[in-house]
């Protein structure tokens, strides 16, 4: 049986985690490992910690949801606690991948993973990204005799591509009028004189990020000292990847009801389940994201949900969102929204690999909150 070889790994998760989803300050992808040895199994966690690395085999591969050196780092020193895991794994073989925010955006990702829990059904994505670059709409004004070597200079600067298709334009011939006025140089008509010139409306799209090179051309190409067009910035049609979803439950039920069924679908913790809204209201659209997402609060607000489960939920975003809105808010252990994922990650690997490479989830308890207090007594 052929070996499988980390890159292999590799290129199965970033096709499902893509790394152009992760945020900008984010850390995803291969912290440790040559891509070009073969890994002997693949363990997964949310994070890296010693007692989940002690579960990785040597030669095998940890994947983990939360990057272990996320901020700036200028030491993996084996007297550091992060460089000792480091040092650890790279002694034995082994192998450290992360996939942070590009599997909370991916779909199917961590907030697809939580709805599945909870036995929701996921209907759309709560906070979308963009399906595609910004683009621009051109329409430029040329006479008719000179449309095609407009067009050809707008094609070479960028412009006019859709999809797997290029050269990609629309004309309308029309009538264009113009009074060329003191110190102009008009190349049809004379100054003082309203001149009426057969002319093609030629439009195509562009990314925005060509905007200063096809106007250069255009203007290169067009006969006129002044060309005439329009430039219009195109809103991008969200797409079917992006931050948290919203889902529908099998059937309508009272908060109280959700709030429990969501502490007997996640693990315990000592964080538990807490939840702000009308016990009585009936739920039957919600929206949930795997950690912290307090910061989708606005989103959730005009989302046509009635509770949205996230974690991490901070006392003052809360209450100014309580005040102004009718969504109930269900607050769970950050860890604990995110441990599902590791089963969907898993389920991916093995979906691919098959026999040839044990692929475990651990069952280490990663959350850092793991005492929970008592009711005092005097």
């Amino acid at each position: 049986m052929a070996s499988v070889r980390l890159v292999d790994v590799i290129d199965v998760l970033e096709a499902a985690y893509p790394p152009r989803l992760a945020q900008s300050w984010d850390s995803v992808g291969l912290v440790c490992g040559d891509p070009s040895e073969p890994v002997e199994s693949v363990t997964i966690a949310v994070d890296a910690t010693a007692d989940v690395v002690a579960q990785v085999p040597d030669g095998g591969l940890l994947l983990a949801h939360h990057p272990l050196l996320l901020r700036g780092v200028d030491t993996v020193a084996v007297g550091t606690a992060k460089g000792a895991l480091i040092h650890s794994l790279i002694r034995t073989g082994r192998s450290l991948f992360t996939a942070h925010t590009n599997a909370d955006s991916a779909s199917p990702g961590v907030s697809d993973a939580l709805a599945d829990t909870l036995g929701l059904e996921v209907v759309e994505v709560l906070s979308p990204v963009p399906s595609g670059p910004a683009l621009d709409k051109w329409a430029v004004f040329v006479p008719a005799a000179n449309a095609d070597a407009v067009r050809a200079a707008m094609f070479a600067a960028g412009a006019g591509h859709i999809g797997d298709y290029s050269q990609c334009s629309w004309s309308v011939p029309g009538t264009g009028q113009f009074l060329p006025g003191d110190g102009a140089t008009p190349a049809i008509g004379e100054v003082g004189v309203v001149e009426r010139v057969a002319e093609d409306r030629v439009e195509m799209v562009a990314p925005a990020s060509r905007r200063g090179a096809i106007i250069a051309a255009l203007r290169a190409a067009h006969p006129y000292e002044e060309p005439a067009f329009d430039l219009i910035e195109l809103q991008t049609p969200p797409g079917d990847v992006g931050l948290g979803r919203i889902a529908t439950l099998p059937s309508p039920e009272p908060l109280s009801a959700f709030v429990s069924r969501v502490r007997t679908a996640l693990p315990a913790t000592s964080w538990g389940v807490r939840a702000s809204g009308d016990p009585d209201a009936t739920v039957s659209r919600v929206a949930v994201c795997g950690g912290a997402g307090d910061s989708l609060l606005a989103e959730v607000a005009t989302a046509g949900v009635q509770a949205y489960v996230t974690a991490d939920l901070r006392h003052h975003p809360a209450d100014e969102h309580r005040r102004s809105s009718d969504v109930a808010l269900v607050d769970v252990a950050h860890w604990a929204s995110e441990f599902p994922w590791c089963q969907q990650a898993a389920a991916l690997l093995r979906t691919h690999f098959g026999a040839s490479m044990p692929v475990t989830v651990s069952d280490a308890r990663t959350d850092p909150w793991n005492v929970e207090g008592s009711p005092y007594e005097s």
